[in-house]
């Protein structure tokens, strides 16, 4: 059985939302969950459910890093942190994988210096899913594990980003875009432009630039660009698809033929509704780390972290770092003696 550590104490609802969480996909999914985290608290929420058959397990971490926590800071002192346990039994074979609606920079450090990059990777890169309006997701990435990249490191992610989509997504050959200003080649700053020239030759179904406009149709299955970029348009999609729903509450309550409307189509509304949930598609991967990291929204509700434990036992199952490690050396692509 694939066991999972979820790190109790990180996210904005914590330990309600991952104890929840954890028991829907210990139910839902057959895997063994490790709770970890301050144990009299865990526990106290735990004895809320009928946990009877569940393979759930409390491991004890007496600190808790906060999000106001510098991430260099966290790692440094915090050694007995819920996320830097969490990742100790993912090195040390306790575990196969991690989920946390921690501080993300902290979990992304931690997942570095406790478990290591695979030994073909730069660059560990932190990937998301969009809805689009094929059905179909696309990934996004990197979204903020490197604010500053060189084009060989956006080639990695365009492989790694590949690798994902094959093997959770099953898409035979993923349409893979770099995210610029402009669909022309010539578009773009210096590093669009080098990325560009790299991608061209890289094996991937690399279809050319991408605009952000472009994201959400659905013509481009693994978008590229550094965490910076990525970032900034992750944090603008969310924005923007709250500013939907506020928006259109507002306008249903303005007229009695709305709100009639509304109620007519109120299963239309519940799917669509569905399908921007950030929650059902469970938390963005570090991919290229030496284990499985699945890093969630710090808000994260019962739903994401189900999903989450979801992906993190898809990787599993599918042998993604594998395929990653696999890959890159059929290809003869390496570690740079320089990642700065």
């Amino acid at each position: 059985m694939i066991r999972i550590a979820v790190d109790a104490m990180g996210g904005d609802h914590a330990p309600v939302s991952e104890v929840d969480g954890a028991i829907q996909a210990a139910a839902q999914f057959g895997v063994a969950i490790a709770l970890v985290g301050q144990e009299d608290r865990i526990r106290e929420a735990l004895a809320k459910h009928h946990t009877a058959g569940l393979s759930i397990d409390v491991v004890h971490a007496s600190e808790v890093i906060t999000m106001d926590d510098s991430a260099a800071t966290a790692v440094r002192r915090k050694r007995d942190s819920s996320i830097r346990v969490a990742a100790r039994l993912m090195r040390d074979g306790g575990v196969s994988g991690i989920v946390s609606a921690g501080n993300t920079g902290a979990v992304m450090a931690t997942s570095k210096l406790v478990m290591g990059t695979l030994p073909v990777v730069d660059r560990p890169a932190l990937s998301t899913v969009l809805p689009t309006q094929k059905g179909k997701p696309a990934i996004l990435l990197d979204v903020g594990a490197n604010v500053d990249c060189k084009a060989h490191h956006l080639e990695q992610f365009a492989i790694m980003g590949d690798i994902y989509s094959r093997a959770i997504f099953g898409i035979r050959r993923p349409r893979v875009g770099l995210l610029s200003i402009g669909e022309e080649d010539t578009k773009g700053n210096e590093l669009t432009k080098e990325a560009f020239k790299s991608l061209k030759r890289a094996p991937i179904n690399f279809i050319g630039n991408c605009e952000g406009r472009d994201i959400f149709k659905g013509e481009v299955d693994v978008i590229v660009c550094d965490g910076f970029t990525g970032n900034v348009a992750l944090k603008l999609s969310e924005g923007l698809i709250e500013t939907f729903r506020v928006m259109l509450g507002q306008e249903i309550k303005k007229t009695l033929q709305a709100q009639v409307g509304y109620i007519l189509a109120q299963r239309a509304f519940r799917d669509f509704n569905k399908r921007l949930d950030y929650s059902e598609y469970g938390g963005a991967p570090l991919l290229g780390i030496n284990g499985i990291t699945i890093v969630c929204h710090g808000r994260s509700n019962p739903n994401a972290i189900k999903n989450a434990i979801r992906v993190a036992n898809e990787f599993c199952k599918h042998n993604v770092n594998h395929a990653i490690d696999t890959e890159f050396r059929k290809l003869g692509l390496t570690k740079t003696v320089s990642t700065v």
